[in-house]
């Protein structure tokens, strides 16, 4: 089923990850006034996952939702993680250990069996508060939190989640499910599989402004071919392209400050806000259907409004692409038609 079809207010969505006190312990008052200005400004997509705080960022989001009618709003969240009532001391999150330092002290075990997989989907919706999840990503299998074992990962979720979550859908429960990563190489083999029907997937930071090449060269392609709609998370790649110094949720190394500081200086030239050409930028290829990008201040929601409806010149995406700062077949904005330049259509 389509992620597209059921986007009831266009493709800007909130990432809540920052609601699990990401890289700093976030006010519960803040937190909530952040959900409460995403929906004064009209954004009706919320995507969560129990990972974010141990649970922290499902259990803010449903108590700020909650004055809301559930057919006002589309719900994500994620599986593959089951958290217990026992707490932790340290914990260990492949490259992302430290990641929600400030987030609730649960332990977490993985688990993308059917069976966990249903666990989990019942433990968010008590956190939440709601009685229906619309769509539901299988979370983090890949490299960066399972290292060499990601693929026997892979496998397990394959057999458990895949078709626990392909049985919902047939029942009704759910309206669609995917993966939800951080990395290229997990997507690319699940749309391979001819057991697996996906709806979608959340890839978070892999198509943006910074970073697109890869995933164009097979993914973009693949998921087009087969109908499998792109969420694109992490549009800012952790800060890098909105002004901060994080890139992949740690600090930005040089050769990413270089390339950062090249499309800077030629925004500045052309007068267009970074986050503008960011988030433009995702949503110009055709496979993207919504673009998340996280916040955990209020002001953050006004300016991505803002970014999504800013008038862009198009001397500054010809520039981009003359530069190389883009990829040569990119999708950009300026590609309106079809036989244009890259062949094209945007919505």
């Amino acid at each position: 089923m389509s992620i597209r079809e059921h986007l009831l207010a266009g493709p800007l969505g909130f990432g809540t990850a920052p609601l699990g006190n990401m890289f700093r312990n976030i006010p519960e008052g803040e937190a909530a006034a952040t959900v409460d200005a995403a929906w004064q400004q009209g954004v009706r997509y919320f995507d969560t996952a129990p990972f974010y705080g141990a649970g922290l960022a499902e259990i803010r989001l449903g108590q700020a939702i909650s004055r809301h009618r559930r057919d006002e709003y589309v719900l994500s969240t994620k599986v593959g993680r089951i958290i217990l009532d026992e707490i932790e001391t340290k914990r260990d999150f492949g490259e992302k250990t430290g990641l929600f330092e400030h987030g609730r002290p649960n332990r977490m075990i993985y688990d993308y069996s059917a069976d966990g997989t249903r666990r989990s989907i019942e433990d968010s919706l008590r956190r939440l508060g709601v009685d229906r999840i619309d769509f539901v990503w299988v979370h983090d299998i890949a490299q960066d939190f399972h290292g060499d074992e990601w693929l026997a990962c892979f496998e397990t979720a394959r057999k458990g989640a895949f078709r626990a979550l392909t049985q919902m859908r047939e029942e009704g429960v759910i309206r669609g499910w995917g993966l939800g990563v951080n990395r290229i190489e997990p997507v690319e083999l699940m749309l391979g599989l001819s057991g697996a029907t996906p709806d979608g997937t959340l890839l978070a930071g892999r198509y943006t402004l910074l970073d697109h090449a890869h995933a164009l060269q097979r993914l973009m392609p693949a998921a087009t071919a087969k109908g499998v709609d792109i969420v694109a998370g992490g549009p800012y790649n952790s800060g890098v392209l909105a002004g901060g110094q994080h890139y992949e949720y740690a600090p930005a190394p040089p050769g990413v400050m270089g390339k950062v500081g090249k499309i800077k200086a030629l925004a500045e030239r052309y007068g267009v806000p970074m986050k503008a050409a960011a988030l433009q930028f995702s949503l110009a290829h055709p496979g993207v259907a919504a673009v998340i990008p996280g916040a955990s201040k209020p002001g953050r929601i006004q300016e991505d409004q803002a970014a999504l409806h800013a008038v862009i010149p198009d001397d500054f995406w010809m520039e981009l692409r003359k530069q190389g700062l883009v990829a040569h077949d990119a999708p950009l904005p300026i590609d309106r038609t079809e036989g244009a330049t890259h062949g094209t259509r945007l919505r």
